[in-house]
């Protein structure tokens, strides 16, 4: 502000215009008709896929939905180092640590993912391949402050709607992608969401984010995409760095190495900051 305008990029404002990359992805295709934008920090992949689905459900062909989000940046690191959730560690290997026993924040990653939903009839008349379904999705909200003994309330609500809008029993999910703060107490109240939901140790549960770093708004849409490359490839992808869950979550988490398996049916969580939860169930075709 001091320098002047001309230190400043024109770029900047992307930082701020959150339609920017509709926006742009929408001129460089050429793509016409139903639009929008959400801002839910960490839950914005999963809700944004959540809102194509309604649309498709509405008469909608195909949309091309998902997420990104880039705060590598100095004004974004300074926002990250003022939340105290931005890991501090000085070494690669221990530094992002999800459901460990000394984990100490998270490490900032840039990137995201979208996928094209298409009507099932539309894509079989077209002979497009297919990676599954989006059978299951819902959303809930958090009001802060919330009191530890009730925190994860908001997504255990998330993940069982989730689960009856996709007609999906808990012992009928395979694999977990977790949210997998890197945080301490937010890792916990998740620990304790999927042990309500799936009874301890009930899932196998992984976050693959440990090796891309937590994306933001990015983080979930890559989550699901991976997810349904785990169904197709029946390998469930390991959490990096992490040799066993730390004390407080009893949870089956997949590490070391990944883990083969007759993969039906993915769970994907994600909360952001706020209190933004989101839960989405993808199914393999059968």
């Amino acid at each position: 502000m001091h320098a002047g305008g001309r230190f400043v990029s024109a770029y900047q404002s992307f930082a701020w215009f959150y339609a920017v990359n509709t926006g742009q992805v929408s001129i460089r295709h050429g793509l016409r008709g139903s639009s929008s934008t959400v801002v839910t920090d960490a839950a914005g992949g999963l809700d944004a896929l959540g809102n194509a689905r309604r649309q498709i459900r509405k008469g909608t062909t195909a949309m091309l939905a998902g997420s990104v989000d880039g705060a590598l940046c100095p004004l974004g690191l300074a926002g990250q180092l003022s939340s105290g959730a931005m890991s501090t560690g000085s070494r690669a290997d221990r530094a992002f640590l999800p459901f460990a026993d000394g984990a100490g924040g998270q490490v900032p990653g840039e990137g995201g993912a979208f996928l094209v939903l298409e009507d099932a009839v539309s894509a079989r008349r077209r002979g497009a391949r297919s990676y599954g379904e989006l059978a299951g999705y819902a959303a809930t909200f958090d009001p802060a402050p919330v009191p530890s003994d009730q925190a994860g309330e908001g997504l255990v609500r998330a993940i069982r709607r989730a689960l009856r809008d996709a007609g999906t029993a808990p012992e009928d999910v395979d694999v977990v992608f977790a949210d997998a703060a890197g945080v301490p107490e937010l890792d916990r109240a998740e620990s304790r969401a999927l042990g309500e939901v799936f009874g301890p140790g009930g899932v196998p549960v992984t976050a693959p984010k440990s090796m891309t770093g937590r994306l933001f708004a990015g983080g979930a849409s890559l989550d699901l995409a991976t997810a349904l490359l785990a169904l197709r490839d029946g390998a469930i992808p390991h959490t990096a760095n992490v040799s066993r869950p730390g004390p407080g979550h009893p949870i089956d988490l997949v590490t070391g190495e990944p883990r083969e398996a007759d993969l039906r049916r993915a769970l994907v969580v994600a909360r952001g900051r706020g209190g933004f939860n989101a839960a989405a169930v993808v199914r393999r075709d059968t």
